[in-house]
């Protein structure tokens, strides 16, 4: 068996990495209502520096066990990044003068969190000193953030009448990871105690993920559920959402007209649980954001979403990979897509589309959304049939930074036609991803020469592709400015054989790194 190391990280690894600290830093949250949010510019400086840091920490570690697989320092690598990140957030934007400060001063004033720290149980002497602010007569919060420390009934008793005594004035509510580890029965009483305590305040937003609902926990919310009118933003992810779940929250909530994010990533859902959450988004006009991914969803399912996403035409960002979709439900949201005019992210990687599926969408996607910044159709089985239409689709877009056509089978003559499409003036792309594609010297030296001159171009990913060597030399002369570029090519077969079986057997090892750091979250530590 081939032995794989896990360190040091590949070149485009470190650089995804700070990408996804970048998002992290610019992406509006609680954090940042709280501290302030960071410009692309100053996140981009931030998290370069961080990675680099957190490198040289884990570096060091990898140092003095030569002899390992470098997981431990990958963990350190991972844990120092997270650290770092956190210290970036908690210290918010470089303030330039006195209004944003005041403005800062505000922001702190009205959100009360308690998710920083150890992930940890509550008990009652420790919700009575912790939640004191919330207890001061005449106080300004209006945000609330309980997640990360889990609370039994001892807490929760603690905490009912603290917030039954200022729900009027909340409009943002988290409660997301809140009962990790206690007994089903225990976090059920706890959540019937909560949904009690908030019941009939009118919140924007709700935050209810991370916390094994199923049925139980949602119908538990049911009181805090059924007296929502007014929801801009809610969020169910990872949260066990089963048929039986997802009808709950569609018969609970009273009105979605006003909500514009409603997430449900990574549930057990079901053709007959997107059913259920059709009609939530079929009643959610001015829907902006709508993720169903990785909610097991087969073809049922999947156009009965496309069909009520037909009413959502705001729609600016949509996410329903990682679903077993299929060629029909391509073609039903093909005819969904043309009445997105606002759309600028569409990810609609491993749907099981193919060619036919792939192209509905594409020649749609060329008529509409004029805005889009970013398409990822990765690992659809489609080939260089299908190239022509996804081609056409970008060649349309002006304003696309990302491209995400990665496992597929489109072969030297898609490369070749969307590498032209690329070379039509795309001055904000940033990111093309065609590894694994069985792209051989034509084609990489195409793309290579599409991307070098675009202004501002960071990653160039072909990796996993049938390049000769004399391509490969190709290809990194054109990059030879600007290596960094150029993703890594660890992974070309220049022979063109299939090595699935050789794969399988290090699938795990090999993504072990991507696995640990692609989730990265802020590791909330003490301060």
């Amino acid at each position: 068996m081939l032995s794989v190391k896990l360190w040091p990280p590949s070149h485009s690894t470190r650089l995804m990495l700070v990408e996804r600290m970048t998002k992290n830093l610019t992406t509006p949250s609680i954090f940042s209502r709280k501290y302030g949010l960071l410009s692309t510019e100053e996140a981009e400086k931030d998290a370069k520096k961080i990675e680099e840091s957190a490198f040289a920490v884990a570096d060091q570690h990898y140092k003095k066990e030569p002899d390992g697989d470098g997981s431990s320092a990958v963990q350190v690598y991972a844990k120092e990044s997270s650290r770092l990140m956190l210290e970036v957030i908690k210290r918010g934007p470089t303030v330039k003068d006195e209004e944003v400060a005041d403005k800062i001063n505000v922001l702190h004033e009205n959100v009360f969190d308690i998710s920083g720290g150890c992930r940890a149980f509550i008990d009652a002497e420790e919700a009575e000193d912790i939640l004191k602010p919330l207890r001061e007569p005449g106080n300004s919060y209006t945000k609330i953030c309980f997640s990360n420390r889990s609370f039994g009934m001892d807490a929760a008793n603690v905490a009912a009448p603290i917030l039954s005594s200022i729900k009027q004035q909340l409009t943002e509510v988290d409660l997301s990871d809140f009962v990790a580890g206690r007994p089903e029965s225990e976090a059920l009483e706890v959540m019937n105690l909560f949904s009690s305590a908030l019941e009939g305040c009118q919140l924007r937003y709700l935050n209810l993920s991370n916390n094994a609902l199923g049925e139980k926990g949602v119908r538990a919310f049911g009181a805090l559920l059924k007296s929502q009118n007014s929801l801009e933003e809610l969020y169910l992810m990872n949260d066990g959402i089963s048929e039986e779940a997802a009808r709950a929250v569609s018969e609970l909530i009273p009105s979605t007209e006003k909500l514009k994010v409603l997430q449900f990533h990574n549930n057990m859902t079901g053709d007959e649980g997107a059913i259920a959450i059709s009609e939530i988004v079929k009643h959610s006009h001015a829907l902006e954001d709508f993720r169903c991914s990785s909610t097991r969803v087969g073809a049922d399912g999947g156009v009965a979403l496309a069909e009520a996403l037909k009413t959502c035409t705001h729609l600016k960002k949509l996410d329903l990979r990682d679903n077993m979709f299929g060629v029909e439900v391509g073609v039903a949201l093909s005819k969904a897509l043309s009445l997105f005019s606002d759309l600028t992210e569409i990810y609609l990687s491993y749907l099981n589309l193919e060619d036919e599926g792939a192209e509905a969408l594409a020649n749609v996607l060329k008529e509409s959304a004029p805005s889009l910044e970013v398409l990822d159709m990765a690992g659809n089985d489609i080939t260089a049939k299908g190239a022509a239409s996804l081609a056409a689709c970008i060649a349309s877009k002006q304003f696309l930074t990302k491209i995400n056509f990665s496992e597929n089978e489109l072969k030297d003559e898609g490369a070749i036609l969307i590498g032209k499409a690329l070379g039509e003036s795309h001055g904000r792309l940033n990111e093309v991803d065609m590894s694994t594609n069985a792209i051989r010297r034509a084609g990489a030296r195409l793309l290579a020469q599409a991307v070098v001159k675009i202004p501002g171009f960071k990653l160039l990913n072909i990796n996993g592709n049938f390049i000769s060597d004399e391509g490969i030399d190709e290809v990194k002369e054109f990059f030879k400015s600007s290596p960094d570029m150029l993703g890594p090519l660890d992974e070309n077969d220049p022979e063109g054989e299939d090595y699935d079986d050789e794969k399988d057997e290090n699938a795990e090892d090999e993504n072990e790194l991507d696995s640990k750091l692609k989730d990265l979250k802020i590791e909330q530590g003490e301060e």
